[in-house]
């Protein structure tokens, strides 16, 4: 079985994902890293040298390769859900489960605000209302891919440890 974890940005994908592949004996990847160790690049300098939409196609090509792992969990990119037919792929894999990372906008912003500058699409931004309002509509955007999501798991007050055990036992 694999895991593939989804969410916004900040939501805990990656300190989950790392956690409990600790706890069922899986590999880990982080599809971001992932992506970064393919391209020789930082997302950053992908996002600055050869845009978005480049980092987009780059990022479905390389989830053909990572959704064919096997006793892994994966935590994908804020945006990987959310564009061509990476949904579609990450539902139609019958070895995978797609767990919905879910934290509202202020969890969020307060996680985000002092690492603007290490993630590309919110690197402009000033102040926590501007931050409240750039999440509120990508979180509009984005909420109906994150929702089909085979399970949904509130991740709003809660450790690393509640997270991971609320996971477990949804699967077992």
């Amino acid at each position: 079985m694999m895991l593939i974890l989804v969410g916004y940005m900040g939501s805990g994908k990656s300190i989950i994902g790392r956690e409990l592949a600790k706890v069922l004996n899986y590999d880990y990847v982080d599809f971001d890293d992932f992506i970064e160790i393919q391209e020789n690049a930082s997302i950053k300098t992908i996002f600055e040298t050869k845009g978005e939409i480049y980092f987009r196609k780059a990022e479905s090509k390389y989830l053909d390769k990572i959704i064919k792992l096997k006793k892994t969990i994966v935590s994908l990119g804020g945006g990987t859900p959310c564009y061509g037919n990476n949904m579609e792929r990450i539902l139609d894999s019958n070895e995978s489960t797609s767990i919905y990372l879910k934290a509202n906008i202020p969890t969020l912003s307060k996680r985000l605000f002092d690492e603007r500058c290490k993630r590309p699409l919110i690197a402009h931004i000033n102040t926590i209302e501007q931050l409240n309002e750039f999440i509120g509509k990508h979180l509009f955007e984005r909420a109906a891919f994150y929702e089909r999501s085979n399970m949904s798991i509130k991740t709003d007050d809660k450790s690393v440890e509640e997270v991971v055990e609320s996971i477990l036992l949804q699967l077992f």
